[in-house]
């Protein structure tokens, strides 16, 4: 258990870094995708705006899940098995929340790519540091 927690803290931890400096990108690279970020869809009002950087950990903690049960069934280098893992997450996990997502609300196609990719991103992050420390 105590191994578990380390994991997800420190996958955890990195993506808070990622998705920190995610956020300045987004700006300096698309401004014109970060300014949807402004329209009334999104309520960034009292303390939810806190629920933003505290995902990295719920994602790492369910990925560590998913990694310590499925690990077996990803070969090659580390690098090669966590990316495995991220593309594995992204076609059941990710892609089907944000085709959801497009479908229900009333966003641009481009946010909801621009979070596919990064969440893809996200657990391919994720799986290569649990391949790397868990092998």
């Amino acid at each position: 258990m105590k191994n578990f927690l380390i994991k997800g803290f420190a996958a955890g931890a990195a993506l808070l870094v990622l998705s920190y400096a995610s956020l300045y990108l987004l700006v300096m690279l698309f401004p014109a995708l970060a300014e949807q970020y402004w329209d009334t869809t999104f309520n960034f009002e009292g303390n939810k705006g806190i629920l933003f950087f505290l995902h990295p950990f719920i994602l790492s903690f369910g990925l560590a899940w998913f990694w310590r049960r499925f690990k077996s069934l990803f070969h090659g280098p580390f690098w090669w098995r966590g990316m495995e893992m991220g593309l594995v997450y992204g076609l059941i996990a990710t892609l089907p929340s944000m085709w959801m997502l497009y479908s229900a609300m009333n966003i641009s196609l481009t946010l909801v790519l621009s979070w596919f990719v990064y969440g893809v991103l996200q657990a391919i992050v994720v799986g290569i540091i649990f391949a790397k420390i868990s092998p």
